[in-house]
């Protein structure tokens, strides 16, 4: 059985979760609460569509699976992984043609590719700094979030060197920092941790954080009104994927119920008057349906991207958008 592969919660958390903890002898999980809460909807987003990401194939085994995707700040690349489910995840970049239309220029260089098996969930801030996913360290240092200049020379795009953030490593074995994005500034961290200390392989996590964390001096800190911000965010179900607005007024992120024999997945947003407050009451994006995680919203705010499985069992990017921002 391929440890990546999980029926109820195919994420990066999983995969860490799996390949990591089971190694120092994490075993068998508890099932997630299922509590049925009605959700409000946000309906401005629509026209759901496929993202074109020319020259992307499975030539390299990447099963024409593109997941994760993140829109830089000045909309000018995509940045993407392949399946989590892979036997090595890698991260990869394309350039903009159009809104829905991207050229693939391959993988990413420099030292984010060189751990294997798993590198994923890029983000970055507007100076170019890359942010992404990574469970070479784990079991040595509890650090997932790494992070490097990125640079794009002659059409070549490399991050290096890459190193842990520091001040946001898991405080114990068992929790994992999964899914992160760092702010348009580069200030603030957002990421989700999961609790895997009772792990069976394969299954979700007991229960997931969206935390907080700000850049004071190069090392980050966790805020301390990081529960405070987040408490609308984090309910009892499954929440991660964490994406905001350039200002930090809207924020975008995963919500999973895992409800068998199918788990709702829903993307959701949430905002707030100003980044000193937190993130009020999120509402599911009604045009977003099936399986459909990891949002990245554009420099205009008007356009919605997301990973979705299609009916042929790919993940391909698509997006949605709306007239105006509210």
């Amino acid at each position: 059985m391929n440890p990546r592969l999980n029926p109820m919660f195919v994420t990066i958390a999983a995969t860490i979760a799996v390949q990591v903890l089971m190694s120092v002898g994490i075993t068998q999980a508890g099932p997630a609460p299922d509590k049925k809460v009605k959700q409000p909807a946000y309906t401005e987003f629509s026209n759901p569509e496929m993202v074109q990401i020319l020259g992307y194939n499975d030539n390299e085994g990447n099963s024409n699976d593109a997941m994760e995707p993140f829109i830089s700040r000045d909309g000018n690349y995509l940045f993407f992984n392949n399946s989590n489910s892979a036997p090595t995840t890698s991260l990869f970049w394309a350039t903009r043609v159009d809104d829905v239309t991207f050229q693939y220029q391959g993988e990413i260089g420099g030292e984010v590719n060189s751990s294997g098996p798993l590198d994923a969930v890029p983000s970055m801030d507007m100076n170019g700094n890359f942010y992404f996913i990574t469970n070479r360290s784990y079991a040595v240092d509890l650090s997932t979030i790494y992070s490097g200049p990125f640079a794009d020379v002659s059409d070549v795009a490399s991050v290096t060197p890459v190193n842990p953030v520091a001040g946001v490593a898991a405080p114990k074995i068992g929790l994992v920092n999964f899914d992160s994005e760092i702010s348009a500034d580069g200030n603030t961290l957002y990421f989700t941790r999961g609790n895997y200390s009772n792990l069976a392989p394969g299954a979700p996590p007991s229960s997931t954080e969206m935390m907080v964390a700000t850049n004071q001096g190069g090392t980050f800190v966790i805020d301390p009104h990081s529960a405070k911000i987040m408490k609308m965010i984090n309910d009892e179900h499954l929440n991660y994927a964490p994406d905001t607005s350039a200002d930090e007024l809207e924020f975008f992120f995963t919500r999973t119920i895992p409800k068998p024999p199918t788990p709702q997945f829903g993307i959701y947003m949430a905002t707030r008057s100003s980044t000193s407050k937190p993130f009020g009451k999120p509402k599911k994006i009604e045009a977003i349906t099936g399986y459909a995680e990891a949002p990245s919203i554009s420099q205009d705010n008007l356009s919605l991207y997301y990973h979705w499985k299609n009916p042929s069992g790919v993940f391909e990017i698509n997006r949605v958008t709306r007239t105006l921002k509210p």
